[in-house]
């Protein structure tokens, strides 16, 4: 495990350098937030699974969500687009603004906010459909699109942002459940932005793929973020290292620390973070 922390940080050391002087970088520090989470806590019945967070969610940058298993990090996530609100024992108490909106107002519709804030699950969901009505569901329940020509243009132009459209354009009409793993993932992802979402909230979306779908939804994830906001929670530091701007890392259901990626993984200012990139525990 700490060979894994070296790497990790030998990788954003060679990342810094190589972008240090680059306009991307330099534009990349005019932040702008999206989200902001204030004093957030979860309880499950009397249960107490966050507690306090404060974290900016910073428009069109990745955020990633590291951390041991069962810290928290998808307790969050999913507090962000109020999925919580499905499990009857959840209660959520704080405050999370969208652009300065709280999200947890009664007068929000949350259907419209789960359109604004969509979501990518650990394991590829897609509907025991076709590959497009997977991608035309949404847009047409939410009212997106006039005809069926504005909906051929939403599925054509959602596939090709996910980058699949190449590889299954001749077969529209298969079932999206007879692609690949990472087919399938990238399918959730088209489906997901086919709403015009802000933000993309992704839960482990790499954990049952192979390296080389790995590789290619990693591609995405970077191509994406220069049209949508997207917080990433992931097991891997590697990837973390990878694709985000910014890191937070959670420990016990505590937002222990956040900042940018390059400071968390090369000089973190908390010593649990320092522990738990190089391997001590997690």
């Amino acid at each position: 495990m700490p060979a894994q922390g070296d790497a990790t940080m030998a990788y954003l050391e060679a990342r810094r350098l190589a972008t240090a002087a680059s306009p991307a970088s330099m534009a990349a520090d005019a932040t702008v937030t999206k989200i902001s989470t204030r004093d957030v806590s979860v309880f499950y019945d009397n249960k107490q699974a966050l507690k306090d967070v404060q974290l900016d969610i910073f428009e069109n940058q990745v955020t990633a969500l590291i951390g041991p298993s069962g810290c928290g990090k998808s307790t969050y996530l999913r507090c962000l687009n109020r999925m919580n609100d499905t499990i009857p024992i959840c209660r959520v108490t704080g405050s999370i603004q969208l652009d300065g909106e709280d999200i947890y107002a009664k007068s929000m519709d949350v259907v419209h906010l789960r359109a604004r804030v969509g979501m990518v699950f650990q394991k590829p969901n897609p509907f025991p459909k076709s590959i497009y009505e997977n991608i035309a569901y949404g847009p047409r329940i939410h009212g997106l699109c006039r005809d069926k020509h504005e909906l051929d243009v939403v599925v054509h132009h959602s596939l090709e942002r996910a980058g699949l459209w190449k590889e299954v354009h001749d077969r529209l009409h298969q079932p999206g459940t007879g692609l690949s793993g990472g087919q399938q993932q990238r399918l959730c992802i088209a489906r997901a932005i086919a709403v015009q979402p802000e933000v993309i909230l992704m839960d482990e979306p790499c954990s049952s793929l192979d390296p080389i779908a790995t590789a290619k939804i990693e591609e995405l994830i970077d191509e994406l973020r220069q049209n949508y906001t997207i917080v990433i929670v992931t097991h891997s530091m590697q990837q973390a290292a990878r694709v985000s701007q910014r890191t937070g890392f959670f420990h016990l259901g505590v937002l222990v620390e956040t900042g940018p990626t390059e400071q968390i993984f090369t000089n973190p200012v908390e010593q649990r973070t320092q522990d738990y990139i190089t391997g001590r525990f997690g």
